[in-house]
C-alpha cells in the first residue's frame, strides 16, 4: 500500500492493504497528504463517560469508556465538545479528495454538534441516516423512551466541483429492487465479531459493509481517524478497498491487528 504520510511516520501495523497508526488523530492527520483519501468513516468520542450506569449482557455496568471519551478531567461543556469536533472534521476535510465523502456516527450526545461542525468546516450534508437497533440496552431509569437509534451523517465538500459517488443501482438491488431509505434496521454487534476483544462502541460489520459499498469503488482508500477495534478496516479489506486507521489506544489497535491478520488468513 502506498505511503500517504510524511517519511518519518511510524506504523503500529502494516500489510498490503492496511496501515494502522497509534497516536493522537489531531497530530497524525496533519501528516497526511492533502486530498489523498476517497472516503472517511468516523465514530468519534460520544463524551458519555460521566459515572453513570447502563445494562450490558443483563448486568448493570459503568458507562465510563476511558480517558479517550473525556475532555480534560472534569465534566465536558458544549464549547469544548464543539471545538473538538470542528478541529478533527477540519483536518479530515484537508485529507479528503474533492469527490470524496465522509460518514460520521453519533448519538444525541454529540451528533448535533457534529452536524453544525460539518457545515462550519465547509461540508454539505447528503443524508441523515437513522440506524434503528433491534436489540438496544434496556432503559434502567424508566424516565424516558428507550434509546434505540444512532444517527449517521453522510456529507461531501460544499464545493461546486464536488461530485460524490453513490452506487444507487447496487443499493436498490440490495433492497429487493426498491429505493433504499434512510432508516436502516439491524442488531447490535454480534459476539462473533468480538472474538479478539471488545470495544465499547464497536459497530456491526453489516453497517460498514453497506456504507463502503454505497460510497466507494474497489481500490479506494478509506480512512477511519478513531478506528477502535478495526471494523472499518476489516470490512474495507474484505471488499477490496485500502484502509488507514488511527487510534490513541494501543489496547484496541491490538484487537484491530488480530482481526486484520485473521482476515488475511482466510
Amino acid at each position: 500500500m502506498q505511503r500517504l504520510f510524511c517519511k518519518n511516520q511510524k506504523y503500529f501495523y502494516e500489510n498490503e492493504y492496511s496501515q494502522i497508526i497509534l497516536g493522537d488523530s489531531f497530530q497524525v492527520l496533519k501528516k497526511l497528504k492533502p486530498e489523498s483519501i476517497d472516503m472517511i468513516f468516523a465514530d468519534p468520542p460520544y463524551f458519555l463517560s460521566n459515572g453513570g450506569v447502563t445494562c450490558s449482557g443483563g448486568k448493570m455496568v459503568s458507562v465510563n469508556k476511558g480517558e479517550w471519551d473525556k475532555i480534560g478531567n472534569s465534566s465536558i461543556n458544549i464549547i469544548d465538545k464543539h471545538r473538538f469536533n470542528r478541529k478533527w472534521i477540519g483536518l479530515c476535510k484537508k485529507a479528503l479528495k474533492t469527490d470524496g465523502s465522509i460518514w460520521i456516527s453519533g448519538t444525541l450526545h454529540n451528533v448535533y454538534s457534529i452536524g453544525m461542525a460539518l457545515e462550519q468546516e465547509g461540508f454539505k450534508i447528503i443524508n441523515n441516516i437513522t440506524w434503528q437497533k433491534t436489540n438496544p440496552p434496556p432503559n434502567l431509569a424508566c424516565r424516558c423512551f428507550t434509546h434505540s437509534t444512532e444517527t449517521i451523517l453522510w456529507a461531501q465538500k460544499a464545493d461546486k466541483k464536488a461530485h460524490h459517488f453513490f452506487d444507487y443501482k447496487l443499493m436498490k438491488e440490495c433492497n429487493g429492487g426498491k429505493q433504499m431509505k434512510d432508516v436502516w434496521t439491524g442488531s447490535l454487534t454480534k459476539p462473533s465479531e468480538k472474538k479478539y476483544g471488545r470495544h465499547p462502541t464497536q459497530k456491526p460489520e453489516y453497517l460498514l459493509n453497506r456504507i463502503i459499498q454505497a460510497s466507494t469503488h474497489p481500490g479506494d482508500i478509506i480512512l477511519d481517524p478513531f478506528c477502535g477495534s478495526g471494523t472499518t478496516g476489516v470490512v474495507a479489506n474484505r471488499l477490496g478497498r485500502l484502509f488507514i486507521g488511527i487510534d490513541i489506544e494501543e489496547e484496541y489497535l491490538n484487537i484491530t491487528r488480530l482481526r486484520l491478520e485473521a482476515a488475511d488468513d482466510k
